[in-house]
C-alpha cells in the first residue's frame, strides 16, 4: 500500500496524519513516524501495514486514556469501559488501562479510599458507599481496605438526625420519615435505632 501524504495534525499535538492510496487515514505519533520511516511515496507491504495500524491503535487508545484520567479520577475498569464506548477495541482499551496502571496513573486502591472518604463525608452509610464502589468498577478485593476510611457511623448518624428531625421521635410518622431517609443513605437499621435512642435521651436531658 502506497503512502500518498504525511502531514502534521492541526488538532492534535504530536500527531501526524498518514493518507494511504485507498483513502484510509492513519493517525500516528512521531515515534511511529520514525520507527516505520513513513513518508509520501513509501510502499508498505501487508505485514508492515498491519503492524503500523496496530501500533497506531495502541497509541490512540493510550492518548485517549491519558486524556480521560487527566480530567477526573477513574477506576481501571471504568477507564476500560469508557475507552471501549469511544470506539477502541477491547484489547487496546485493556492494554491502555494496564499501561496507566503500570506507571501509577491509575491506582484503584487509592481511588477506592478517596471515594469512601468523599461519600462518607457527605453523610452516606456503608451500604450506599459499597454500591458506589460497585458502580464505579472497583474490585471487591479492595472494598474492605477502603471502607476503613469511613467516618464513624454513630457520629454521622447523630449529626444527620439532629439536622433532619422536625419534631419528637416519639411520633411514629416522624420516626418513620427519619429512619427511611437514613436507610436510603445506606445505614443499617441497628445503627439507626441506636442513634435514635441517643437522640431521644439527649432531648429528654435538655
Amino acid at each position: 500500500m502506497r503512502i500518498e501524504e504525511v502531514r502534521r495534525s492541526e488538532r492534535k499535538k504530536g500527531r501526524f496524519l498518514v493518507r494511504l492510496a485507498d483513502g484510509d487515514i492513519l493517525r500516528v505519533t512521531e515515534e511511529e513516524l520514525l520507527k516505520f520511516g513513513l513518508c509520501a511515496g513509501l510502499e508498505l507491504d501487508r505485514e508492515t501495514l498491519e503492524a503500523l495500524k496496530a501500533s497506531a491503535r495502541t497509541s490512540s487508545a493510550r492518548a485517549a486514556a491519558a486524556g480521560m484520567i487527566g480530567s477526573r479520577a477513574l477506576s481501571k475498569r471504568e477507564l476500560t469501559r469508557r475507552l471501549i464506548r469511544k470506539g477502541n477495541g477491547e484489547a487496546d482499551a485493556q492494554a491502555a488501562a494496564d499501561w496507566l496502571e503500570d506507571i501509577g496513573a491509575v491506582d484503584d486502591a487509592g481511588y477506592a479510599a478517596a471515594l469512601v472518604r468523599h461519600y462518607g463525608g457527605k453523610g452516606y452509610g456503608p451500604a450506599r458507599v459499597r454500591e458506589e464502589l460497585r458502580r464505579r468498577g472497583v474490585d471487591r478485593a479492595l472494598w474492605d481496605g477502603a471502607l476503613e476510611e469511613m467516618p464513624e457511623a454513630a457520629e454521622i448518624l447523630d449529626g444527620l438526625i439532629q439536622k433532619k428531625c422536625r419534631g419528637e421521635l416519639s411520633d411514629p410518622k416522624e420516626k418513620k420519615r427519619i429512619s427511611d431517609a437514613l436507610l436510603r443513605r445506606g445505614f443499617p437499621w441497628s445503627d439507626i435505632r441506636a442513634a435514635m435512642g441517643r437522640y431521644t435521651e439527649m432531648m429528654e436531658d435538655e
